[in-house]
Formats: structure tokens, C-alpha cells, sequence
């Protein structure tokens, strides 16, 4: 997609087991998405950074959502409950 696209609408289950949507981010200046996985050894690498990155983004009014499409039957680490950060 081009840069400036709205993003098409979407559910999906957090770590905590609680559905978010796109519609959740409606008060945010902008959304932040990023597609990781738990398993992925760049993400392992700075898994720290993209979590102060994130809580710095909010604290400005930017909208944050990691998202993670992997399948876990197939990659049991990318179970959303597995990691919380």
C-alpha cells in the first residue's frame, strides 16, 4: 500500500486474549504498526527497544499495534501468549 493509506479495518486477539480493532485507535494521531514475530531473532534483538519505542509513541498520542501473523501450530513461540511485553 501507498504511504497515507488508511489501514483496513481489523479484530484481532491481543496477548491478554482481549480483541482490538482498528476502531480502538480512533483518538490516535497516528498509528504505529509493526509486523513481528516472537520467534524472529531481529525482533529477539531488540525486543526491548521496540517496547520503549512503542510506550515513548503513546506517551505522545501515537497509536501502537505489533502484529503477529505467524501460525502457531506451526511456531508454538508466536503464541500470543507466550510473550507479553
Amino acid at each position: 500500500m501507498a504511504l497515507g493509506t488508511k489501514a483496513p479495518d481489523f479484530s484481532l486477539q491481543d496477548s491478554y486474549e482481549n480483541t482490538i480493532s482498528l476502531s480502538d485507535f480512533d483518538q490516535a494521531e497516528a498509528l504505529l504498526v509493526m509486523f513481528i514475530c516472537n520467534h524472529c531473532p531481529f525482533v529477539k534483538h531488540i525486543r526491548d527497544q521496540l517496547a520503549a519505542i512503542g510506550a515513548e509513541y503513546q506517551e505522545r498520542g501515537v497509536g501502537v499495534a505489533a502484529i503477529m501473523s505467524n501460525d502457531v501450530a506451526i511456531q508454538a513461540a508466536d503464541n500470543p501468549g507466550v510473550h507479553r511485553v
